[in-house]
Parts: C-alpha cells; structure tokens; sequence
C-alpha cells in the first residue's frame, strides 16, 4: 500500500495517499506532441482550464514550452552544450504564453491548485507570484542552476521529474541495464541536492518520468515496479497519459496509435499506477483518470481494511 503525506505547497498542504488526486495537463504550446495549438489562444486556454476543473481535476498543470521527443530545451548545467535544431522558447516567450492564463483562472477559481511546469527560474518565480503554488520542473533543477534556491525562496511546493539526457539525444541514448534502479539512484540525488539547497523535503514530491528518455520497452519494468520507489521517502507523481510507449503497445496493421486514440490504453497504465503507489496521476483526461481513480482508490481501501 502506499504511504501518506501531507505535501507542503505554501500556505496549504495536501494529503497524499488516503485518495489519489488528478492533475490535468494545460499545454499553452503550438507543439506539444499531445494538444499543440489547441490552448495557445489565453481565452481558450482558460476555458479549457475550467472545464478540466469542472471535471474534477484537483491541481492543473500549466506548461509554456513543449519537451516532446526531439525538442531543443536549454543545455543541461552540468556540460552546458548547446541545443540541438530549432532554439529553446525564451522565459520572456513562455511567461508570455502563461501568465494571462495563471492569472485569469486564479481570478475565476481563487481557490484552485496550479502548477507552473518549467525548467526557468525566471518563469517559476513570476508564475508562483501570478498564483502557482507548485513548480514542475522535468530537469529535476538541473537546467537552470537557479531554479532550487528559488523555489526554496519562494517556499512552494515541487516536483523533481527523471529525465535521461534532452529530448533532441533520447533516440541515441543506450539502454541501461536496470531502468528502475537508476531512476531510483537518480531522484534520491537529486531530490537531496534540493534539500540541500535549502528545500523543506515535505515540499518535494518526484516524478519518475515516463517516456523521457525510456525507450518503449523500459517504461513497463517502471511501471510494474513503481512501488520500490516509495523507499525513496516522498510522494509520487505519475505521468504516463497518451505517451508514445502507449501508441506502440496499441500498434495495429505496423502502425502505432495515434494520440487521440490512446485513451484506453493511458486508463491501464494509470490503473496499474495507482495501484503501485502513485499518489497523483497528471492527465490529459481528466474526466475519464477521475473515474478510474474512483475504482482503484476503492481497491486500495479494501486492501488496506484487510491487512
């Protein structure tokens, strides 16, 4: 059975793991893999939003800049190489993008809980200052050297997603030998080194990142074995919806899924997360991931009254 946590977000705390809670995914983009174009007008993004909200949605997660497969995201601070093909989007791009958006919804719904999903410190800090109460960040804060200070700064919440490498290198990267056991070395680093920048622990939850440098068949072993990274001590945020590895496992006639036919397949795999432990599933399909948690939090009731 999974743990329980109250998870510290500013002036409010969550409890995690007597139910799970939903996260709907808002891509304010013209090139995310999923829902590019879709919400990049602010009114539509908005309204959108609010009906992922309606739908039951506990925290809605707002990106400016797609890291699908392939994306040119900022250098890594560790070697600081350049990126590959087209340029990263600017945090000036990106708060532009976000903010009318943060700043609408938190004036429709003030009580709402959003997340900012970025790898800037510039934009984490003007989004928790617009009304964000959590930063997503994929780099783990290991693309802006900035980023941990400043989220401990601004004494908000987090997540620390895994990643292998930048979108643009994932087709090169060789396979590890045990996906789980590096996943779970990687975010205890990184999750310490947070801590160690000032970081309160019950304010970082992680995020194992499926698909971000995991190839389709290293994603299951992840899956299967999500609860071993409980031993890690922090909450867990799952996000598996639409992603490639599910297209490939739906391939018919030598073809993968396409998105907008892998919501079946993402209610499996965010059944079986739950099921291991997960504590928050980010969705693209909120009204139909809140059905299913209604199921498997069920399930994980009755298991634990018979324990």
């Amino acid at each position: 059975m999974r743990p329980t946590f109250d998870w510290n977000i500013g002036r409010r705390s969550l409890a995690l793991g007597e139910r799970t809670l939903v996260m709907g995914v808002l891509n304010v983009t013209p090139d995310s893999f999923s829902d590019g174009g879709l919400y990049l007008e602010p009114g539509a993004a908005v309204a959108h939003a609010l009906r992922l909200l309606d739908e039951g949605a506990d925290i809605l997660d707002i990106g400016g800049e797609s890291t699908r497969p392939g994306a040119a995201v900022a250098p890594a601070s560790e070697d600081a190489r350049p990126p590959r093909g087209r340029s990263p989007v600017s945090a000036e791009e990106e708060l532009r993008r976000v903010l009318p958006v943060i700043e609408e919804i938190k004036r429709a719904r003030p009580e709402s809980i959003l997340a900012i999903d970025s790898y800037k410190a510039e934009v984490a800090r003007a989004a928790v200052a617009a009304g964000a109460q959590i930063v997503n960040d994929v780099s783990a804060f290991r693309w802006d050297p900035a980023m941990a200070g400043t989220v401990a700064e601004m004494g908000c919440g987090c997540v620390l997603m895994h990643m292998r490498g930048r979108p643009e290198e994932w087709r090169s990267l060789p396979p590890p030998e045990d996906v789980v056991s590096l996943v779970k070395q990687d975010l205890q680093h990184w999750a310490e080194a947070a801590v160690q920048a000032g970081l309160a622990r019950e304010r970082i939850a992680l995020d194992p990142g499926f698909g971000f440098g995991k190839n389709f068949e290293q994603n299951y072993p992840l899956l299967a074995r999500l609860d071993e990274l409980h031993e890690l001590g922090f909450p867990l945020v799952v996000a598996t919806s639409r992603k490639s590895f599910i297209g490939r496992a739906l391939r018919r006639n030598g073809r993968d899924a396409p998105v907008d036919e892998r919501r079946f397949g993402t209610l499996a795999s965010e059944t079986v997360a739950m099921l291991k432990g997960a504590h928050i599933i980010r969705t693209h399909d909120v009204k139909a991931s809140v059905d299913a948690v209604r199921i498997a939090d069920a399930v994980l009731k009755q298991g634990l009254r018979s324990r």
